[in-house]
């Protein structure tokens, strides 16, 4: 059963109270999701160059890419997110 303290007073969390921190826990998991995937984007677009057409990609930037790119994937996603390491 969860509580909270109001004037000193423990009380049980109403249903309402119960909603109203689900949601506040999913926002804060969406915020962390978008943080996540906006530091991907500015990674991924910092070697958009080097997948171009007239350049040769190495094995180890194209995993790197990928890596970036299956960042969501992880378990700990969003919270405890491994970074590859660039080449």
């Amino acid at each position: 059963m969860s509580r909270k303290m109001v004037n000193g007073v423990v009380l049980s969390l109403t249903e309402n109270d119960l909603s109203q921190k689900r949601a506040d826990d999913a926002g804060v998991n969406d915020r962390m999701c978008a943080s996540v995937r906006n530091q991907r984007t500015r990674l991924l677009t910092d070697t958009d160059w080097q997948a171009l057409s007239d350049n040769t990609m190495t094995p180890a930037r194209a995993s790197y890419r990928q890596a970036l790119r299956d960042i969501t994937d992880q378990d700990g996603f969003p919270s405890d997110v491994v970074w590859p390491t660039k080449p």
